[in-house]
């Protein structure tokens, strides 16, 4: 590319992706849906752990026999970590979401609202929907239904936990506590509270200051489901029509490579794609693992990213720091390599990224693309056509490669070697690349070379 080349690339993606990226990133729901994926990590690979250690026996059968006297005596003992954990991440997660949501409210419209006070509204509104109601002669009842496929007591469905507070309730979460801080927020703004005088404790104040907003939330839930039931439906199914399309697309090959296009054409330009792409996408791939633990065979699940995709950080450089950090000819890329070889291994490479540079430069751009879209598809076929086992457990994102994959799939061998092929696939494509651009920095430092000793 020359320069002019150069500059209306740059432009066309800060018109018409990183100005509107931006922009959706800065939304205060997103901004919440970021805190609460984030708190949520601990409780996902904690619940992850003990789920991998139940399933360790099915990858490795010389352990069935140990296990039978040991771990599965006490098997409904340790799940409970992974029932009050992946279990009920949708109270985690809709708990922070409406706390962020509120102390957003709260100090960009200088609105008295109380973060605690949104938390447990927002839990108060989804509470109310979950459980399940039909209409039966006329009146509203709770479902009540008992056999070999489904438990519903009283409402309430049951698969090892109340199911809809788990990871399918994560968008009505989010949902019923967008309602619930609006509503509380809008009460607080035209002073529909209850006011007590200044001499009464603040956590007094602050409790009878929810009363009439908690008062209007449960009648406008009320409302909501009851009309939605009228019309034999709930909120948990209103929503999932929209999201569940929204899922049904990340989980074909395309809409992949939509994904990782758009999470490395934003870091492109300066933008941390990675943060803003997965933010959206972790309730789905929060229920797609939980999916796969049932039976599912979906790649896009857990920390697929992570595990196989973005090795070494963003643009799957592990391969190629490794190369510039020993093999490199250009003193420039040689000391960032050898800067950013350790980071890289526990996939952080922002020094790769700034110092390399990857960000507005041409040279890396089609690399820092296709690297990625090229080990997503080797992981994706490889779990699609059930060469390796999909991701059933939660890894943490810095975990090395081989290591990340094997825990992900639940103690799969075959997972560690494809997280290894994976980051070689995706070093092919940075080889041509990075090694044209050595040559070219090489050159540039020798000609600076041969001016300073002229001019000696």
């Amino acid at each position: 590319m020359d320069n002019g080349e150069n500059s209306k690339f740059f432009k066309f993606m800060n018109d018409h992706l990183m100005g509107p990226m931006g922009k959706l990133a800065s939304f205060r729901i997103v901004r919440a849906v970021m805190a609460a994926g984030m708190a949520s990590i601990p409780f996902t690979i904690v619940g992850s752990m003990v789920l991998i250690i139940s399933v360790l026996p099915q990858s490795f059968k010389g352990l069935q026999g140990l296990w039978s006297v040991s771990f599965d005596r006490i098997n409904d003992l340790y799940m409970l970590a992974n029932t009050a954990t992946m279990g009920v991440l949708a109270l985690y997660f809709g708990l922070v979401f409406a706390y962020e949501y509120t102390r957003i409210q709260q100090s960009e419209e200088n609105v008295d609202v109380n973060p605690i006070n949104g938390a447990l509204l927002g839990l108060m509104a989804f509470m109310m929907c979950v459980p399940e109601l039909m209409m039966k002669d006329g009146a509203m009842k709770l479902i009540n239904i008992n056999n070999k496929t489904q438990t519903i007591i009283a409402g309430w469905e049951m698969n090892n936990g109340v199911t809809r507070i788990g990871t399918t309730g994560i968008f009505t979460a989010i949902i019923m506590s967008i309602v619930a801080v609006k509503i509380y927020t809008a009460c607080v703004k035209h002073n529909v509270t209850i006011k007590l005088p200044p001499a009464v404790p603040t956590g007094v104040a602050n409790a009878f200051t929810a009363l009439i907003p908690a008062a209007l939330i449960a009648l406008v839930v009320l409302v909501i489901n009851g009309a939605l039931v009228a019309l034999n439906t709930d909120i948990f199914k209103v929503i999932a029509v929209p999201f569940s399309f929204v899922t049904n697309l990340t989980n074909t090959w395309i809409g992949i490579m939509v994904i990782y296009f758009i999470m490395h054409a934003l870091w492109i330009v300066g933008i941390h794609g990675a943060t803003i792409v997965t933010s959206f996408l972790t309730p789905i791939v929060l229920s797609n693992m939980i999916a796969n633990t049932k039976g599912a065979n979906i790649p896009f699940a857990g920390e697929f990213n992570n595990c196989f995709v973005t090795v070494g950080g963003s643009g799957a450089t592990l391969g190629m720091c490794i190369f510039i950090a020993f093999f490199a000819k250009s003193e420039q890329l040689g000391a960032i390599g050898k800067a950013a070889l350790v980071p890289s291994l526990f996939n952080i490479n922002e020094p790769i990224i700034f110092g390399l540079p990857i960000v507005y430069n041409p040279y890396v751009a089609v690399p820092f693309f296709l690297a990625p879209m090229t080990s997503a598809s080797v992981a994706y076929f490889a779990i699609k056509f059930h060469m390796v086992k999909p991701p059933i457990a939660q890894v943490a994102w810095p975990t090395p490669v081989g290591m990340s994959g094997f825990i992900g799939a639940g103690g799969d061998w075959r997972a560690a070697v494809l997280g290894v092929v994976c980051a070689l696939a995706a070093f092919i494509i940075w080889f041509p690349f990075i090694k044209s651009y050595d040559t070219k920095l090489h050159a540039s430092e020798q000609a600076k070379e041969a001016e300073l000793a002229k001019a000696a």
